[in-house]
């Protein structure tokens, strides 16, 4: 089968064009003809060689995935040949990802794809919407009244976690970095809006809160974004960060006796453990996705699989506003 791979890290111009073995799926195992993929923050820092969890070289990369089933192995009776298919199943440590004509994937990792959208569109989701889901769902319980901050509101992940905290009825305030993504939040279900670069972290606590704080607060960022969710929480409240790219000082923490909690949604994959989890999440997410409840925000800028280098260039220049999707030209 066609294949874009790299044989060693670097800039988005280390994609290349190969032929490899069409993949055969063993037990538990699907074959899916992919339609598309999406890109996410982590495919990058894989392609450059800055998180230790890619694939052995030549990598095929990226997780996400939406396709048809074309092949099913011993063992698998929730997916049969011709269904329609979406997850996150692969592009790391022992699992071939999706740029490709055909990728193998672990079917508890895997739901039906939302009938309602193109595979194209299913695509984009589930990376980002299985950590939403277990940041707001699985960590801070998200429910009815809750005073929710979504650090990044228009980003990958939180402009599903708007959607999500907002079915569940949470009020939810979101930091942006323009007025235009202000507009996008609030057209997702955000209610308050931060400027982030024009107003202070105590100034939208006292604003929004009545200086009591928020209590939980959602970091999509990392780095001072960290430190700023415990300044913006309540007394008792809830962090939750899905970047380890911080080093603080966590005594303001304890000072407000916080729960810090951590998601890093890779795990299931890398380990092998709470993967029928992630096919869980995912068929929720479907339900939501055709019931109207939730849908994704795409880049106006797409992208074939040929394209790939393009497609990463355009993510870190951020030039984009939404998830960039790739559909197979292969």
């Amino acid at each position: 089968m066609k294949a874009m791979v790299i044989e060693r890290f670097g800039p988005p111009e280390v994609f290349t064009p190969r032929e490899v073995p069409d993949p055969e799926p063993g037990p538990g195992q699907v074959r899916v003809r992919v339609r598309a993929t999406s890109l996410n923050p982590v495919d990058t820092k894989i392609r450059r060689g800055d998180v230790p969890v890619g694939p052995d070289f030549p990598a095929i990369l990226h997780g996400d995935v939406a396709g048809v089933v074309d092949r099913v192995g011993a063992g698998v009776t929730t997916f049969r040949e011709g269904d329609a298919v979406y997850g996150c199943a692969g592009g790391v440590k022992g699992l071939p990802g999706a740029l490709a004509e055909y990728m193998l994937a672990d079917a508890r990792l895997l739901a039906p794809a939302p009938r309602s959208l193109p595979l194209e569109e299913a695509a984009a989701l589930p990376l980002v919407s299985i950590t939403a889901w277990e940041a707001l769902v699985d960590k801070l319980g998200v429910h009815a009244g809750m005073r929710l901050l979504i650090h990044g509101g228009t980003g990958g992940v939180g402009h599903i976690g708007v959607q999500l905290a907002r079915d569940a009825g949470a009020r939810v305030a979101v930091t942006v970095g323009s007025a235009r993504k202000a507009e996008v939040a609030q057209s997702l279900g955000a209610e308050d809006t931060i400027l982030y670069p024009e107003e202070s972290v105590a100034a939208y606590v006292d604003r929004l809160t009545d200086g009591r704080g928020f209590d939980a607060v959602f970091d999509t960022v990392g780095k001072q974004v960290l430190a700023d969710s415990i300044t913006a929480a309540a007394l008792y409240g809830q962090v939750v960060t899905i970047s380890g790219r911080s080093t603080l000082d966590i005594r303001p923490a304890f000072a407000k006796q916080l729960s810090l909690h951590t998601v890093f949604m890779l795990i299931p994959m890398l380990h092998d453990v709470r993967r029928e989890h992630h096919g869980e999440i995912l068929r929720a997410i479907a339900s939501r996705v055709d019931a109207g409840r939730l849908r994704p925000l795409l880049d106006e800028a797409r992208f074939g699989f040929t394209e790939v280098a393009a497609a990463h260039a355009r993510m870190e220049s951020r030039a984009h506003l939404g998830k960039i999707v790739l559909v197979n030209d292969l």
